[in-house]
């Protein structure tokens, strides 16, 4: 058995060949819409995944303001931060956040599932998400994928 025809293939920002995918979130549950986007953006699926470099693609989300939450967490469940002053934690729910800014709620749970690191911070910047059914990447010809139908 030759062991030198067997080459690891890693990849870099320049051999990269990254897609633009359009994703419809009316009818999606927020938590399985959001791994199944992380998955697309990390780009796990694709044959030459490299861990450090950024090799997904760039995603649009259209329809953000029509995703679902099972059970009662539109309102039971909290979103918590603090502002740095004493006694200033904050507390607010997805239904509030959905009256004010609509794609919010998808680009946090997004993110919560992509690294904690400068990679993941660069990897936030490839998605894209818009309240309504337009988006304005019409230029770089994205293609339309059905969520549904990846694993």
């Amino acid at each position: 058995m030759n062991t030198l025809s067997y080459k690891t293939v890693s990849a870099n920002a320049a051999s990269v060949e990254k897609n633009w995918l359009v994703v419809d979130a009316e009818g999606q549950t927020l938590g399985r819409l959001a791994s199944k986007v992380a998955l697309l953006i990390r780009g796990k699926r694709k044959p030459n995944y490299t861990p450090h470099v950024d090799c997904g693609d760039n995603v649009i989300i259209v329809n953000a303001e029509k995703v679902v939450l099972s059970g009662n967490k539109m309102t039971d469940k909290t979103y918590i931060w603090h502002t740095g002053y004493p006694g200033g934690q904050r507390t607010t729910n997805p239904e509030q956040i959905m009256a004010k800014f609509p794609e919010r709620i998808v680009e946090k749970a997004v993110k919560g599932m992509l690294p904690k690191n400068r990679l993941g911070a660069e990897l936030f910047r490839n998605l894209h998400v818009y309240a309504g059914p337009e988006h304005k990447n019409e230029a770089q010809k994205p293609t339309v994928i059905n969520i549904n139908e990846i694993k």
